[in-house]
């Protein structure tokens, strides 16, 4: 196991998020139009379309907002379903590219609330390989094929060859610290919603859910959660199934080494830098799969061993890691997020397979629209 003292996310270092000053636990029953269970970035995206529509809203997160995994990801906001737009396509037919438009207008929306500050348009590049290493011909070829398929469909992309090594370079794709973007909506939110960090939801049901200290009733709840949602809903155990993604966090290397957040090796491997110079670097699920089918979200030795060599690699030299910790996310079976009534006026999405950051605020409109209106949701969402 690894050190607890390391454990904390090495974003919660950013001023905005250690000086957030928190939210009241709910203490009492309450009534709304609408109850969401769940604030990280999925349900506040939520929040924000229920306000706009006039509702009187209640949210609640067991934890502070974004302590789970909407703080503690990559960062990265890449458009596109959670497997790449080519894959997708041959699986989901076109609906995939609507999804991919859909989340490149989730950057524009997030950068116009939170400013240039928070979310940054710096592009991605997706490598074949990562750096310093051999390069799979399958993990070359799936680059071009990529980037073909983008260019059908009129999505800026263009080759990458650098010191880092080949591939593609996607200039609408954008970055930003996480927790500090979900702190930052839900500071705008407060205003205007009931919203209620360390509340746990102990019971859902049409008209109600049920916490610790009080029942909020209400007409139509909408449950936001991504990881462990099949321990939330027991009735979704099948459709969704948690994992663990794990990260950590280096002192200042290089400046300037990352120009954007990178990835490699189909995507498993990734990393941003920072104004400082550090990297945020996870990955190696793949190579662990078995034991990261897990609700556990402690971060373990062989899989953060081989993070620090990932780190190595992206850093193009020797690291020292300052933080090391773990996140559990949902997915589905065929990479479509899940958007479904499980019950009379409960709503829940989640399943975003590893991509939440704008694919889950898509989803979280889409129930919305499902749980006001009845309007069907998208064919690239499961139902």
């Amino acid at each position: 196991m690894i050190a607890s003292d390391m454990s904390r996310p090495a974003w919660d270092d950013d001023p905005a998020v250690s000086g957030w000053p928190g939210l009241p636990a709910l203490e009492r029953d309450g009534t709304a139009d609408v109850c969401v269970v769940g604030l990280g970035g999925s349900g506040l995206a939520a929040v924000t379309d229920l306000v706009d529509r006039g509702l009187d809203v209640v949210g609640i997160d067991a934890g502070r907002i974004a302590a789970g995994a909407a703080g503690r990801n990559g960062g990265f906001l890449l458009g596109g379903p959670a497997t790449f737009l080519h894959a997708a396509l041959a699986t989901w037919g076109p609906c995939a590219v609507d999804l991919y438009r859909a989340t490149l207008a989730e950057i524009d929306s997030l950068e116009e609330i939170l400013g240039s500050d928070v979310v940054r348009r710096t592009g991605s590049i997706r490598l074949a390989g990562v750096p310093g290493a051999p390069v799979e011909l399958a993990d070359s070829e799936d680059c071009d094929a990529l980037a073909q398929c983008l260019r059908e469909n009129d999505i800026a992309v263009e080759q990458y060859s650098g010191e880092l090594g080949r591939g593609i370079f996607l200039p609408d794709d954008a970055v930003m610290n996480p927790a500090r973007r979900a702190l930052g909506l839900a500071s705008i939110l407060a205003g205007r919603a009931r919203l209620y960090e360390h509340t746990p939801a102990t019971a859902i049901g049409p008209g109600a859910v049920t916490t610790p200290s009080g029942v909020i009733r209400c007409g139509l709840v909408l449950v936001a959660v991504d990881g462990r949602l099949e321990q939330v809903l027991p009735q979704l155990d099948g459709r969704v199934r948690t994992a663990r993604l794990q990260m950590l966090a280096t002192s200042p290397v290089t400046p300037r080494r990352l120009p954007c957040p990178v990835y490699g090796r189909w995507g498993y491997d990734y990393a941003q830098q920072d104004a400082s110079g550090r990297l945020y670097v996870g990955g190696g699920r793949d190579l662990f799969v078995d034991d990261e089918w897990t609700p556990s979200d402690e971060p373990t030795a062989q899989v953060q061993d081989y993070i620090e060599s990932v780190a190595t690699s992206f850093a193009g030299e020797s690291v020292s890691v300052v933080a090391r910790w773990a996140a559990s996310v949902g997915f589905t079976a065929d990479g479509r997020p899940l958007c479904t009534v499980v019950d009379d006026t409960v709503v829940a999405f989640g399943g975003y397979n590893g991509t939440g950051n704008l694919v889950g605020p898509v989803t979280a409109r889409a129930a919305v629209a499902l749980g006001l209106d009845g309007i069907a949701v998208p064919q690239y969402l499961s139902s």
